[in-house]
């Protein structure tokens, strides 16, 4: 047994005992069952608005392992560190906050793996409403400007800000053009899951000459490198590019990869 598997034990028992604990959940890779032992236990908790407001992020995780540190991220849930660097996510909710459960694009595992309390039966019902996989609209040509042009966007960025000298904020710009490509990627090879974190799993569902291309397009932040993996996404780019946009009976943007060719090659 993973430790983190203990861990969720834990975690169901103490929800199961916290009588101010209306409703809880678990997410992410133990709920979907594709979890190793390198993934974190991540969690919902929707308390009674007097209980949550006793609540104490640190203890509570505390009584379910010791914890090396915990701190807030930046969308409000308490991450916990526990022993091994297990990182558990918490996310200490209000029962006022189930019904926006319905606004997730998709909830990614099994129901029954991911309820652990529904003291009201309030959770399942807004739980069965999502699907389990988010489905990306690949049959709307919308897809070329949400995923494509910021491509292309993100990397003529990325050229000027490495012409310029920037090389860490260029560094920055090409990691976002990377994960557009990802994208890209994707829907070139009609691989589409895990879409809502495009590099999960793509070393296993993208093929290899795909993967190679993509790694090409990774670089430390350096003139050089940058340079080579800058030429490394925009070729990758234009020949994804007309892959997607022939579905719509769409051209790529054959003028600017020349320009931009052109002048990366300078």
């Amino acid at each position: 047994m993973l430790f983190q598997e203990e861990l969720i034990g834990r975690v169901r028992e103490k929800c199961a005992t916290d009588e101010g604990l209306d409703a809880a959940l678990m997410y992410g890779s133990f709920a979907a069952g594709e979890a190793d032992e390198h993934s974190d236990i991540e969690f919902w908790l929707f308390f009674t608005p007097q209980r949550h407001a006793e609540i104490d992020p640190h203890s509570w995780c505390a009584d379910i392992a010791p914890i090396s540190y915990g701190l807030l991220n930046e969308f409000g849930s308490y991450v916990a560190f526990f022993p091994g660097l297990v990182r558990g996510e918490f996310h200490f909710a209000t029962v006022d906050e189930i019904a926006g459960v319905a606004e997730w694009p998709a909830r990614g595992a099994a129901v029954e793996r991911m309820l652990m309390v529904d003291r009201r039966g309030a959770l399942a019902p807004v739980l069965r409403g999502l699907p389990q996989r988010y489905v990306p609209p690949v049959d709307s040509p919308e897809i070329i400007a949400k995923y494509c042009d910021p491509f292309a966007n993100w990397l003529v960025l990325a050229h000027h800000l490495a012409a310029r000298g920037e090389d860490l904020r260029a560094w920055d710009a090409l990691g976002h053009a990377q994960r557009h490509l990802l994208w890209m990627a994707r829907l070139a090879e009609e691989s589409t899951a895990h879409w809502l974190t495009p590099s999960r799993g793509a070393e296993r569902e993208l093929s290899a000459e795909m993967v190679a291309g993509l790694r090409a397009a990774t670089s430390a932040a350096s003139p050089q490198e940058l340079t080579e993996a800058l030429r490394a996404a925009l070729e990758l780019g234009r020949r994804l590019w007309p892959v997607i946009a022939a579905r719509f009976g769409r051209d790529a943007p054959t003028a600017l990869f020349a320009e931009l060719d052109a002048s990366l090659s300078a």
